[in-house]
């Protein structure tokens, strides 16, 4: 039973790792998913855990950052800082957002370039007041593309490798 329960442990710590390493903003399901694999994972199990790790922040970023950003952006400490990311995510997002609604946010987010992803489309959501009912979903949509294309990529670079 000991080892049952050492290998258990064991395998749980590796999923938390990667649903944890897909929560962070930059890394999310793109950082995580060949982490995952190079864990020991199945590519398809790696990539679940990441899509779900990486979707956890959402909810929270889409009805928790403009508040926060309002009280920041009236402390001397973090007011630059606010507006320079308010900035940069509706320069870098919002005119695609706007141009093409729910299907720009769901490209935002599927493009596995840099300053995309789960993080700045919530982030561009929140900002331009696009409501949960469609930013949500979109999200999610775009994560799920993001989520695949990923997989191939690197399932493919680690086979080239092994």
């Amino acid at each position: 039973m000991g080892a049952f329960l050492k290998e258990l442990l064991n395998f749980l710590s590796i999923e938390l790792t990667v649903l944890l390493t897909a929560a962070m903003p930059i890394i999310e399901l793109r950082g995580a998913i060949p982490v995952g694999i190079s864990l020991g994972l199945s590519p398809i199990h790696a990539t679940v855990i990441s899509f779900i790790g990486s979707m956890i922040p959402v909810p929270f970023i889409l009805f928790t950052i403009k508040p926060v950003f309002n009280y920041l952006k009236k402390t001397k400490m973090f007011m630059k800082l606010i507006h320079k990311l308010t900035d940069r995510s509706i320069n870098n997002n919002g005119g695609r957002i706007q141009k093409y609604g729910a299907w720009g946010l769901v490209l935002i987010v599927a493009i596995p370039l840099p300053g995309t992803g789960v993080w700045s489309g919530s982030l561009a959501a929140a900002l331009l007041n696009i409501r949960f009912k469609w930013a949500f979903p979109a999200i999610l949509a775009g994560n799920f593309i993001a989520a695949i294309a990923i997989m191939i990529l690197s399932n493919g670079v680690i086979n080239i490798f092994s």
